[in-house]
């Protein structure tokens, strides 16, 4: 590296900034895509930059902002883009003036810069603040206005929002690098054209997704935002480091994102709701003597004499256990949503604007004009997709279904063998065996879960959904299921078919103890390992290296995988706890233990183990809530069978006289009791507190206000022609739709695509009466 170049161009970059360059005046890009924000000729001989730029130099430095009020002499760089090795000169120059042209012309408005090398392969990013307020308003956020309270953002009238005028205080880091890549992500091409320095094979159709087609034919490599080593260095300070027990959220928040701050605020919410259970856990096993020789024998794997003149009470802890995980796991559900709004509140994602999304970058088919939108672009028929869905995804789920009952098969055959042997030999050895085919088990499910995360991921992308939301969410409901079964379906086996209590509290200990193991391992430990010593030798580093040899290193870190897998185990262990925890009341208390390692292990792992992720604005943990839901719900079924089974339940009855149809008449009556009481409780404990319902309404009704303001100000006489046209337009469109013949479309299709022009063109009319339209 030469950091004379890179330096010089950058200026001081103690806060990551680079110095703004002016350049030339605009010129075309290649094929009709506009006009670009920069001048990109004038380069010295081989396309190197001269040490030294200016306004006279007419070198590629940043590109020219269009807007007055967005020019400013510091420039933080704020994602990296890496170009492929085959990547021409002429390429990158055209790629640099389609980022830095206006959006009006077809570009991305944004700030570019060739790096030190104008031949190099990378490329770095910034944002002015004009595109940054636009897109704020596009994606609904919310900031603070100048009375102090929180409104939804509006680019009209952007000066009486505090801060506004200071990107790095009105939005956060991690919003600002999000907008760069939403900005990416929508660019389009408004005509064919052919790429520059590029085989003519590789043309762009017209509405083709450019980010993704120049990613397929390996014009780039990939996208990251960049690390700002500072505040990285703060937020670990106050996050991992220490030995604070509250989270930073909100610099989490502003430095990762919402998506980010919300798994961990939930992780940090259900760590400390365990200390109830993990309490009472405790009190049980070491009060209880039923508990206490129930756990001896799971261990020993001997049957211990009770005790003849011990005084039982009328309620055993196994009872007392189950109801309360019952009534826990709801109360801490309804709590969360209060807590979850709040932060969504006070993040500004409370009103995420809902808009009919663009197709995914994934999605292909042949080109036609969408009904809704009128744009051309990929359509891919409903049947189609129904069809492989039904015929390949729904088989090989099915499949791995099956492997999960194999592995059951397969552990009851390995348990009855350790059992005999156990019997025969009665030592040491053949106890410790006891827990063998458990840890097998344990190892198995796991390798088949990982394997399955990647069919899974195959097969949602085979299925070819047009919107990222539906491919999330046939996704996460294909890992949902499989999840549920390969965790939870031999527990429940051996508890409802086999009813074997000790063998349950036996397996659920294993599974408690080898599987956090595991995931500490394979999450952290061997991350950590191969980054320190396969990694990081090949990226170390000082302060006197240039910023450009930094920003390379961190492209060197792996990706990030995401937060599916913490999520999972999260579910995990709440079900483990909801529902099994009545036969080992210590539950609670290992994922406590577990919990507490995992909340620094987590953010250390994010922070120094992988790249920045692109965390998009969310206001929610989204369908993990209800998924942790439906678990909750299912508790109440568990338990209230478990207290069947219980030998203390089964014992009364047998004293009472009671048979067998009469105790399953009572566990019916209890456990509809008990749904009843959950269900009362829900409904007694808001989703969102009274503070925050009134503010979201309020946020509501300015905005509404705005839009009125608007469509009745001075300049509201083009918008009302213009929008009556356009009403009127859209209505006799979509009649023309509804009534039109559509012959090459399967029957089966029509009444979903008439559901949904009838659904648009109804909010079309409403909207229309809403803004006081005379039709």
């Amino acid at each position: 590296m030469k950091p004379g170049r890179w330096m010089s161009c950058c200026g001081d970059l103690g806060g990551q900034s680079l110095t703004m360059s002016t350049a030339a005046d605009d010129e075309g890009v290649p094929g009709g895509r506009g006009e670009p924000a920069q001048q990109q000729g004038g380069e010295a001989a081989g396309g190197r930059l001269p040490s030294k730029l200016s306004a006279s130099s007419f070198t590629p430095g940043w590109t020219k902002v269009s807007c007055p009020c967005c020019a400013s002499e510091r420039v933080e760089p704020l994602v990296r883009v890496r170009l492929g090795p085959k990547v021409v000169p002429e390429t990158k120059r055209w790629l640099i003036k389609l980022i830095g042209a206006p959006q009006k012309d077809g570009g991305a408005g944004l700030l570019a810069h060739p790096g030190e090398d104008a031949t190099g392969n990378i490329i770095m990013l910034s944002a002015p603040r004009c595109t940054l307020l636009r897109a704020t308003e596009e994606l609904g956020l919310c900031k603070i206005y100048n009375n102090n309270e929180m409104e939804a953002f509006a680019y009209n009238d952007r000066d009486n929002f505090r801060d506004s005028d200071n990107m790095e205080v009105f939005l956060t880091l991690a919003e600002r690098q999000y907008i760069i890549k939403y900005e990416l992500d929508g660019l389009r091409a408004q005509k064919d054209l052919r790429i520059p320095g590029m085989p003519d094979s590789r043309t762009l159709q017209k509405r083709d997704n450019i980010w993704q087609k120049l990613g397929q034919a390996g014009v780039i490599v990939d996208t990251f935002p960049l690390h700002n080593p500072g505040k990285l260095k703060d937020l670990g300070e106050s996050w991992y480091s220490g030995n604070q027990l509250v989270q930073p959220l909100d610099k989490v928040n502003e430095y990762f994102g919402s998506s980010v701050a919300f798994y961990f605020s939930f992780l940090d919410f259900y760590t400390w709701s365990l200390l109830p259970p993990a309490i009472l856990g405790l009190f049980i096993a070491y009060f209880s003597r039923e508990v206490q020789r129930e756990m001896l024998q799971s261990v020993s794997g001997s049957q211990q004499e009770e005790a003849q003149d011990e005084p039982e009470p009328l309620i055993s802890g196994h009872m007392l256990q189950a109801v309360f995980s019952m009534l826990w796991s709801t109360v801490v559900i309804e709590m969360w949503k209060r807590r979850s709004s709040s932060l969504s509140y006070h993040w500004g994602t409370l009103n995420l604007a809902e808009r009919f999304a663009e197709p995914r970058p994934g999605f292909h088919g042949d080109l036609g004009v969408n009904p809704v939108t009128g744009r051309v672009e990929p359509l891919f028929p409903e049947w189609k997709r129904d069809l492989r869905m039904a015929l390949v995804s729904v088989p090989v789920v099915g499949l791995f279904l099956g492997l999960v009952v194999l592995g059951m098969m397969c552990f009851y055959w390995a348990e009855a063998r350790v059992q005999w042997l156990h019997k025969d030999w009665n030592s040491m050895i053949s106890q410790t065996f006891l827990y063998v085919p458990s840890v097998l088990h344990i190892v198995y499910t796991n390798m088949l879960a990982n394997l399955y995360r990647t069919v899974a991921n195959s097969l949602t992308e085979y299925e070819n959904h047009r919107e990222q939301s539906a491919y999330d969410n046939h996704l996460t409901g294909k890992i949902l299921v499989f999840t549920f079964f390969n965790n939870f379906a031999v527990l429940f086996h051996i508890a409802f078919f086999k009813q074997d209590v000790p063998l349950l509290r036996k397996r659920l200990a294993s599974l408690l103890i080898i599987s956090q193991l595991v995931n500490q391992v394979t999450e952290v430990v061997i991350p950590f390992l191969v980054d320190r010593f396969i990694s990081a030798p090949h990226r170390s580093e000082s302060e006197d290296d240039p910023e450009e040899d930094k920003f390379r290193n961190q492209g060197t870190l792996p990706t990030f995988p995401g937060l599916f897998a913490e999520y999972i185990e999260l579910l995990v262990q709440f079900g483990y706890l909801s529902l099994f925890s009545c036969v080992f009341p210590l539950t609670a208390v290992l994922l406590l233990l577990n919990n507490l390692t995992e909340i620094r292990s987590d953010a250390y792992k994010i922070c120094k183990l992988f790249r920045k992720p692109f965390c998009p604005p969310v206001a929610s943990m989204g369908v993990w809530k209800v998924a942790f839901e439906v678990l909750s719900f299912v508790s109440v079924v568990s338990n209230a069978w478990l207290l069947l089974l219980s030998p203390r339940l089964q014992k009364m009855s047998q004293e009472a006289g009671m048979s067998s149809s009469n105790l399953l008449m009572g566990a019916v009556m209890v456990e509809h009791v008990l749904i009843v009481a959950k269900v009362i409780i829900a409904a007694l404990i808001p989703d969102e507190p009274d503070w925050i319902r009134k503010k979201r309404e309020h946020i509501e009704y300015t905005s509404m206000q705005a839009l009125r303001q608007q469509f009745y100000g001075p300049n509201s006489i083009n918008l009302k022609v213009q929008l009556r046209a356009t009403s009127q337009g859209l209505c006799s469109g979509f009649n023309h739709l509804l009534t039109a013949k559509q012959p090459a479309r399967p029957q089966r299709e029509r009444p979903r695509s008439q559901h949904l022009l009838q659904h648009v063109a109804a909010v079309v009319l409403s909207q229309r009466q809403d803004l006081g339209l005379v039709l």
